[in-house]
Formats: C-alpha cells, sequence, structure tokens
C-alpha cells in the first residue's frame, strides 16, 4: 500500500529562504523591535559620553563661559531623548506613523531645550522603515518629506552641538587654554556646521525608507509566490475533482450498461421460464440456459469493470468485439419480436465508436424490455456511412406498461457516451405511437481524416 504524506502549504519563509534568526524574528516581531531599542540604547549611552566631551571642549575653546553647566544639560537631554526614542521604537510595528509624529515632536523638544539632536535622528529612521514596510511607497514618501523638513528648519535654527562638533571639539578640554580664545554667551552660527548635520538627517531617512521599501518588497513578492503556489494547487484539487467526477460518472455509465443491460434480460428470461415450465418445459430449459450465458457474459464485463478499477489499473479491457447479432438475440429470447438489418456492417477499428455502437444498441432494446415488452415490432437498423455510424431502433409501442420504471440514466448515458465522439443521440416518442432511439457517431481513420 502506498502511503501518501500530506503536502504542506507553502509559506513566506520557505520562498524567502530566510536564515533560522530571520525565520525567528518572523515568527515572533517583537525580538527584532527589542533589539532595535537596545541598539538604540546602546548608541545613546556611548553617544553621551562624546558629547559631554564635546560641551566640555566648547567651553574650554571658549565658545560658553567658563561656570557654564551646558555639558550636564546636553548629557541629560541626550539621554532623555535615548530612552524617549527607545520606548516609542518598541510601538514602530503598530503604529508606525504615530511614531514618527511623537519623534518628531521629541526631536524639536531636544533642539529647544538643549540645542542638539542625539539619537533621535537614527530613531527617527527605523520609524521611517517601519512607515514604509507597512504602508506602502506613497505614505512613506509624504511622511519623509514632512519629517525632514521639519526637523532641518529645527537643525538650522537651534542646533549647537551636532557631529561635526563632536567631532572637532570632543577632546578640546584638555588641550592648554588658548591666548584668543572668547568668551560668548552662545556658539557663533556656522552653516557648514549644521550643513553636516542636515546631509547626516538626510542620509539616514534615506536609508530608512529605502530599506524599509525593500522589506515591503521582498514580503509581498513572497506573497504573491505564495497566493500563485495556492491558486495552482486549488486548480489541481479542482481538476483532480472534475478528473473524480468524470471518472465516477464513466463507472456508473459501464455498470449500468453491463448491470442493467444484462439483468434485465436475465429477469426477462426467468419469468418466461416460470411461466412455461408447466406447459413447455423444454422452452423452460432453454431460458434457463439463456440465463446462465447472459450472467456469465455479465460477469465477464463486470470484471473489465472492476479490473480497470484495481491498485494497478488492471488490464483495462473493454469489450472490442461489436458482438452485435448476440445482443439482439438476447433480447429476442426474451419474447421482444425484433427485426435488424446492418447487423452484419463492418464498423470502424475505432474502440470506442464499437463500444458505443454496442452499448447503446443495448441500452435502447433494454429500454424497450422495460417500458414497451409487448411491442408488437421492435426494428433495429446499422448503418455505416463515409463519416458516421448511425444506429436505430423503433419500436411500435406497447399496450401495457413494464415491470420497471427505470432511473433516466440510460438515455443520459447514451447521450454521453455520443457527445465524447462527437455525436448526438435523439430518444422520443413517435407521432403514431412507439419510440426511437437514433444515433450518430462520427468516425475517423488511423490518419485522423474521415472515410
Amino acid at each position: 500500500m502506498v502511503i501518501r504524506r500530506a503536502v504542506e502549504p507553502l509559506t513566506e519563509e520557505q520562498v524567502r529562504g530566510a536564515s533560522p534568526v530571520a525565520r525567528l524574528v518572523t515568527a515572533r516581531p517583537w525580538v527584532m523591535d527589542v533589539a532595535v531599542a537596545v541598539a538604540i540604547v546602546v548608541v545613546g549611552l556611548v553617544g553621551a559620553i562624546f558629547i559631554e566631551e564635546t560641551a566640555a571642549g566648547a567651553v574650554a575653546l571658549g565658545l560658553y563661559p567658563r561656570d557654564s553647566d551646558v555639558a550636564r544639560s546636553v548629557t541629560t537631554t541626550w539621554l532623555v531623548g535615548t530612552a524617549v526614542g527607545a520606548a516609542l521604537l518598541l510601538l514602530r510595528r503598530t503604529w508606525p506613523i504615530t511614531v514618527t509624529v511623537l519623534l518628531t515632536a521629541a526631536a524639536l523638544a531636544s533642539l529647544l531645550a538643549a540645542g542638539v539632536l542625539g539619537v533621535l535622528g537614527a530613531c527617527l529612521a527605523c520609524a521611517l522603515y517601519a512607515v514604509a514596510a507597512e504602508r506602502g511607497a506613497t505614505t512613506a514618501w509624504i511622511t519623509f518629506g514632512g519629517v525632514l523638513t521639519v526637523v532641518t528648519v529645527a537643525l538650522w535654527r537651534l542646533q549647537d552641538l551636532g557631529i561635526i562638533e563632536v567631532i572637532a571639539w570632543s577632546g578640546a578640554s584638555i588641550l592648554p587654554p588658548s591666548d584668543f580664545a572668547t568668551y560668548l554667551e552662545e556658539p557663533l552660527f556656522s552653516p557648514g556646521r549644521r550643513l553636516g548635520s542636515v546631509l547626516l538627517l538626510l542620509a539616514l531617512l534615506l536609508l530608512g525608507v529605502a530599506f524599509g521599501s525593500a522589506a515591503r518588497a521582498r514580503r509581498l513578492h513572497a506573497a504573491d509566490l505564495v497566493e500563485r503556489y495556492r491558486a495552482l494547487a486549488r486548480e489541481r484539487d479542482h481538476s483532480a475533482a472534475l478528473a473524480r467526477a468524470a471518472e465516477r460518472a464513466h463507472i456508473a455509465r459501464e455498470m449500468h450498461d453491463v448491470v442493467a443491460h444484462n439483468l434485465t434480460v436475465m429477469v426477462a428470461l426467468a419469468d418466461g421460464a416460470d411461466a412455461a415450465f408447466e406447459r413447455a418445459p423444454d422452452r423452460s430449459r432453454d431460458a434457463v440456459r439463456q440465463v446462465a450465458r447472459t450472467g456469465r457474459s455479465a460477469l465477464a464485463d463486470m470484471q473489465r469493470v472492476l479490473g480497470a478499477l484495481g491498485p494497478a489499473g488492471g488490464d483495462g479491457t473493454e469489450p472490442t468485439e461489436a458482438d452485435l447479432p448476440t445482443v439482439v438475440e438476447r433480447f429476442a429470447v426474451t419474447g421482444i419480436p425484433v427485426s435488424a438489418t446492418g447487423l452484419d456492417t463492418a464498423l470502424p477499428d475505432d474502440t470506442a465508436v464499437r463500444l458505443a455502437v454496442l452499448r447503446i444498441l443495448g441500452e435502447a432494446l433494454t429500454n424497450v424490455l422495460r417500458h414497451a415488452p409487448d411491442a408488437p415490432a421492435v426494428e433495429v437498423t446499422v448503418r455505416r456511412t463515409l463519416t458516421t455510424v448511425e444506429v436505430d431502433v423503433v419500436d411500435a409501442g406497447g399496450s401495457r406498461p413494464g415491470s420497471g420504471g427505470g432511473t433516466g440514466r440510460g438515455i443520459v448515458g447514451m447521450r454521453e457516451r455520443a457527445a465524447l465522439l462527437g455525436g448526438h443521440v435523439d430518444a422520443g416518442p413517435l407521432p403514431d405511437g412507439g419510440w426511437r432511439v437514433h444515433a450518430v457517431l462520427p468516425w475517423s481513420d488511423d490518419e485522423g481524416g474521415a472515410r
């Protein structure tokens, strides 16, 4: 027995081919949020050391009064900004735009309080990453433009100590006082120094939007591939369902033809044998023998049908010899006055056509036996033309109803068989009484051309 494993659905992580760390982050997004917040805290603590030295250097250079507490106020503001930024970044995935707005407000407050931006610029870049990843390109670029404009104006007007000052003045406190040091109430305005801070902010914000957009694009691409895979899986399952339905219809049609036809004949023969048992035992014995022959034929047909359904598919054999005289004779034995012409017509080599002729003829005669068992005449005609094979079964109608009501599957099955070959079956009552079944089955030679 073949055991089939359930096919697991494709996931976005499988499409991306992510590393174990990436899969962990995807499964638990809060891990990345905490990692980013911790990184901001570490950078802020290290930056606080440098900004304190920078403020002390500025005092040593005479840019602030000697008794100024600028180092303490700048360091405190820097640390508070670090704590606020790290805390807000924990919420960036849930409320990216809100967090971006609050971080922008925190940046303005930091510049107003001590003239420093601190790590809030990096926090804004992380927030814009979340906006681009969660909200799309249009929202991300609009938010980027607003943040850049507001913070740039604030930097240009309010910043005292930035990245250029940290690089230039952080070691100035250990140098001897300069003879030309001047004591000022506030540092001189320097467009060059503040331009450096603006360019750094621009680079950080652009990186945030770019990486966020790339992450969103990768996620959408993976989701699109997963959806395509699922659509293909649904289409495959739908096709399999249609194939199963078609196979069930085919099996039902074959079982109906094999069982219903032969059992109808066997019942009619058995009834006739029972009725003639006392007055004509020889005829009764002949009828019983015919029942046995019909049963053996039905059993052989049943074995062929069931063999095609076996685990290995069986030999898939179908009755290729269209023994039309035997079929007609079998029904004639039941007492139906059948007159047939064209039974010796050479049928095409196409097995499907030969089988369809055999089944349609058997079904038409079975319907006569069921619904008009006392019909005074039944005419069977088989014709072969250059392009078609035609089967005609006409009965004159009966005066008493048959014993079997039928299921309606017989006519449907005949029409389905003919339709599969590109033909058609007309079945219905005649104006003067009786019933006619007329089947037209097209055929072609082995090269595909009609003969």
